[in-house]
């Protein structure tokens, strides 16, 4: 780690105040090296507190530190201070022909976007932005749902950490109380000559502790934290990472389902120009919505066709 990511480390583990004489011992770095790396931590938004005679307390602010990420969880992380957009850095990372299993991550993105090339919100503190490069070379047909089991992952992860309760919206929306508080996004690359799936990314944006959205989606948007976090972005994203690689599948489609938003509710959708209306009765294990409509009949709706425009709860009827 570098110096100024190890003295985050310190104070964020610290109940008080650290002497910066035993941080200097601890480091093996000069008094000035540690004012330079509070320096970077403040650029960075990490709030500390100076008090004579009595050391340096960590008072707001948290820090993305790959080498941590990497040492708890099954990934090699590529961290771009200046990103765009990790989509976009996986893209280069791959055909720069980087390793399978690498993470691109970021802070923050000027260029970022989901489904349906949709721009969203990025704020420069607060959130964290992610894509997972794998080479599965399977035929399409035998491709996992990488969405449903990154959503999945989610979930487990959030509710390991901190026992809270996350919905997920059909297809790649996380929810928290209400408002989205993360997007997935999954691309494809196949090859021309074998006809398989050589590549797929994986991108996740995460509102985790932000507390000011602007005015035309505070109502729509939410974040998982909207006081003091009572863990790190760090651990989040190891422990996401942790449960996408080590959980059994079936586990993370079955978590999957049992935290949707639509299942057993009346949905609203178009497709090819045409209004629907129905109720949302399955998913299946490759992300498909099984909805049937008002007039009886059952489709099946793909996710790269179709964009949900509303859910409701199914309301019961009683006979006089």
């Amino acid at each position: 780690m570098k110096t100024y990511e190890k003295l985050f480390d310190i104070l964020s583990q610290a109940d008080d105040y650290v002497n910066g004489e035993k941080i200097a011992q601890e480091l093996g770095i000069s008094r000035t090296s540690i004012w330079k790396a509070i320096q970077k931590l403040e650029k960075e938004g990490i709030q500390i507190e100076s008090v004579k005679n009595r050391g340096y307390r960590l008072t707001a602010g948290d820090l993305l530190i790959p080498d941590w990420i990497e040492t708890h969880s099954p990934v090699q992380v590529s961290f771009n201070p200046d990103c765009q957009s990790t989509q976009m850095d996986a893209k280069a990372g791959m055909e720069a022909g980087r390793p399978a299993n690498t993470l691109y991550l970021a802070a923050t993105q000027s260029a970022g976007r989901g489904r349906f090339g949709r721009s969203f919100f990025c704020p420069s503190q607060g959130g964290f932005y992610m894509s997972l490069h794998l080479k599965p070379n399977l035929p399409f047909d035998q491709l996992p749902s990488y969405t449903i089991l990154t959503a999945g992952a989610i979930y487990k992860a959030v509710k390991n950490l901190t026992l809270m309760e996350i919905d997920i919206k059909w297809v790649n929306d996380i929810y928290y109380r209400n408002k989205k508080i993360s997007g997935i996004l999954t691309e494809a690359t196949t090859s021309i000559e074998t006809g398989l799936v050589t590549d797929v990314i994986t991108g996740v944006g995460f509102n985790f502790f932000i507390t000011d959205f602007p005015a035309n989606i505070k109502e729509k948007a939410g974040s998982l934290f909207e006081e003091k976090p009572a863990i790190s972005r760090n651990e989040l994203i190891a422990e996401i990472w942790k449960c996408f690689y080590e959980s059994d599948p079936e586990e993370l489609i079955y978590l999957y389902k049992q935290q949707s938003l639509v299942l057993g509710r009346q949905v609203s959708f178009s497709q090819k120009g045409a209004d629907y209306q129905g109720l949302a009765k399955d998913i299946s294990d490759t992300g498909q919505l099984l909805v049937q409509l008002t007039d009886g009949q059952e489709i099946w709706l793909n996710s790269g066709e179709v964009s949900l425009s509303s859910w409701e709860a199914k309301k019961s009827f009683q006979k006089d």
